[in-house]
């Protein structure tokens, strides 16, 4: 955590204090605490200080692992076990016994201890900025090397799918097909090479290199053009199948994000000029990537280069529900979504911010083509973390 950063982003705050009531689960939370406890807890940001109040069960390990200043527990104010309003009480004794009458919260802290501080004489501002996720967008120097080293972990991930899809035999060709098995359909080891089972590879190897995740992106044909449909069932030899990777490190919590197209066999001619149109759309946004140009300059560069060819984009058409239909990017850290976005109104690019940047064409009649790299901005561009090639037809 950089607190002079947090200092200088909390200096306009009328109040005594900075109050996070949350768990490990929210981003701010790990960022100011630097502990996971997985239930929630306080933490206090006052005069420079991060103050913990955990409950007895966690004292022993965030008195050894959180990054604070001083840590109690539940038993210093004599609760552990009591009920909602001696639990509220203690809440306000931790504040003041820290000379703190006043704190900010952010917009999503729970209501319920923002009106039992204020009805026990704490006044509770709200944030509305939520100025923490802006300190937390800007990346120190450790932690852009744990996102590298997910983004490690994302590109064997991303090279046991690729192999596996590549490997696939083809129904009518390569296999033999019976009455229920269309011609064209992949296959593994004489079963149907499916989404699931890729995805099953992918959170494997992810696993073995000390990542996990909830949810990945296997997604064929059809499928593909809805860029958040996770895939399912069989894949098809000449259709354009996204892999899209968002690992977290179990080890620092920090994520890595990774998306490539891959088809087995011949794309069609519509699929392969996106897949060129799209190659041109990375480029041009990550020329564009500079300390001082906007999110917005960066989308707009994607952009261009579809509708220079004619493609729709939400910028020409924001009803439209084919072509470019999703922002270029957006920041990711403890969050696998952070601050800054690529997109219309997209904010000022600073050195330290890691960024996707993910342009991609969608129509369910072709299906869909998306290819997305992970940098950093530096001081006169930016360094891209992903080392992982750029190719559509697997061999």
């Amino acid at each position: 955590m950089n607190r002079t950063r947090l200092d200088d982003r909390l200096a306009d705050l009328d109040t005594d204090g900075y109050l996070l009531d949350a768990s490990q689960d929210d981003a701010n939370q790990l960022y100011l605490s630097g502990f996971t406890g997985p239930d929630p807890f306080l933490t206090l940001y006052a005069d420079g200080e991060v103050h913990l109040l955990v409950s007895g069960l966690e004292y022993g390990r965030a008195t050894s692992e959180a990054a604070a200043d001083t840590v109690e527990r539940h038993a210093d104010y004599d609760y552990e076990y009591g009920g909602r309003e001696e639990r509220n009480d203690m809440y306000a004794a931790f504040l003041r016994d820290k000379g703190v009458e006043s704190v900010s919260m952010p917009p999503r802290g729970p209501v319920g201890t923002a009106d039992a501080l204020r009805e026990r004489g704490i006044e509770v501002a709200v944030d509305t900025d939520d100025r923490l996720q802006a300190v937390r967008a800007v990346k120190t120097g450790e932690e852009i090397e744990a996102i590298r080293e997910a983004q490690r972990a994302n590109e064997a991930a991303m090279r046991a799918a690729e192999e596996l899809i590549a490997g696939a035999d083809v129904a009518g060709e390569d296999a033999p097909t019976d009455g229920d098995v269309d011609p064209g359909t992949l296959f593994h080891e004489g079963e149907p090479l499916t989404s699931e089972r890729v995805a099953e590879e992918i959170e494997v190897t992810l696993l073995r290199h000390g990542c996990a995740l909830d949810e990945t992106i296997v997604a064929g044909g059809a499928q593909a053009a809805d860029p958040h449909d996770r895939g399912s069932g069989p894949l098809r030899a000449n259709e354009a199948i996204i892999v899209d990777i968002f690992p977290r490190s179990k080890a620092t919590k920090y994520n890595a994000d990774m998306t490539r197209t891959f088809c087995v066999g011949e794309p069609d001619e519509t699929l392969r000029d996106w897949y060129d149109l799209t190659e041109q759309a990375l480029d041009a946004a990550l020329d564009a990537v500079e300390p001082g140009v906007t999110g917005e300059d960066v989308h707009a560069a994607a952009c261009e280069v579809y509708e220079a060819a004619g493609e729709p984009t939400f910028r020409t058409d924001p009803e439209t529900e084919t072509g470019f239909i999703h922002s270029t990017g957006h920041g990711i850290g403890l969050d696998v979504h952070e601050s800054p976005r690529l997109a219309s109104g997209g904010e000022e690019l600073e050195p330290g911010h890691v960024i996707t940047v993910e342009p991609g064409l969608y129509d369910p009649e072709v299906g869909g083509v998306r290819i997305e790299d992970l940098v950093v901005v530096t001081e006169d561009g930016y360094e891209n973390l992903t080392e992982y090639p750029v190719e559509f037809a697997t061999e």
